[in-house]
């Protein structure tokens, strides 16, 4: 029983930390040359 419920919490954790990012699609470096405020919309 305590065998299940450490893989339950071990899959809870990494379940966690995959969806804990909102950045949607691949990752990727910021252009330096680009000021902050040419993003806003």
């Amino acid at each position: 029983m305590k065998r299940l419920l450490t893989a339950l919490i071990a899959l809870v954790a990494v379940s966690s930390l995959l969806t804990g990012c909102g950045q949607k699609g691949p990752l990727y470096l910021p252009d330096e040359d680009k000021p902050a405020a040419e993003h806003t919309q």
